[in-house]
């Protein structure tokens, strides 16, 4: 069987008394110190506060910056193997 790796992300979510909502993710695997990226939203004074709104928002953009992070590195992995120019995209 091939070797099983274990990465965790964390996400640590606050909110500031002017409304707005942070989340900062964290990844670590066995092999870096990890990663890490933040997200934010914002409550709109005409909306109805629903923290939980603000929590998904501020998480879902702090985990797609750190998605995007996690690619830069894989491509610069790759151009350091194969020393080419490379591209990942999310898809």
């Amino acid at each position: 069987m091939a070797a099983t790796k274990h990465w965790t992300v964390d996400i640590v979510i606050g909110e500031r008394d002017d409304g707005e909502t942070y989340a900062e993710a964290r990844l670590t695997t066995e092999a870096t110190a990890g990663l890490r990226a933040v997200g934010k939203a914002r409550l709109n004074p005409h909306d109805v506060n629903v923290p939980e709104i603000g929590d998904e928002i501020a998480a879902a953009r702090a985990l797609r910056v750190l998605a995007d992070d996690l690619l830069d590195v894989a491509a610069r992995d790759v151009e350091n193997v194969t020393h080419e120019p490379t591209h990942l995209k999310s898809r």
